[in-house]
């Protein structure tokens, strides 16, 4: 069986080919990332617009370093430690 590569975002910005898949999934022109099940990331992608734009991570860390900002839907909480400043690139994943 071949090995398998993903192409993920890195904490540049850039995309970089990787053996491990991404833990968390985003849009690239929206600047946000979140879970992969997240229902609104779901219904966009069911109604075929945001697939053009969708990106992957890592972690957490590498979508915070690459500009992005947390998902207000799947991660709530996270969103509003971003939105009050409380959550950046040196916190914890």
């Amino acid at each position: 069986m071949p090995d398998r590569t993903w192409t993920l975002i890195g904490a540049d910005g850039r995309p970089f080919a990787s053996n491990r898949p991404g833990t968390l999934g985003g849009h690239r022109r929206n600047k946000l990332y979140g879970r992969l099940d997240c229902r609104s990331a779901l219904q966009a992608l069911a109604r075929g617009g945001y697939r053009a734009q969708r990106v992957f991570f890592l972690d957490e860390a590498t979508a915070l370093s690459a500009g992005y900002r947390p998902c207000a839907v799947c991660m709530p909480e996270r969103y509003r430690m971003w939105k009050a400043g409380e959550l950046g690139v040196q916190d914890d994943a």
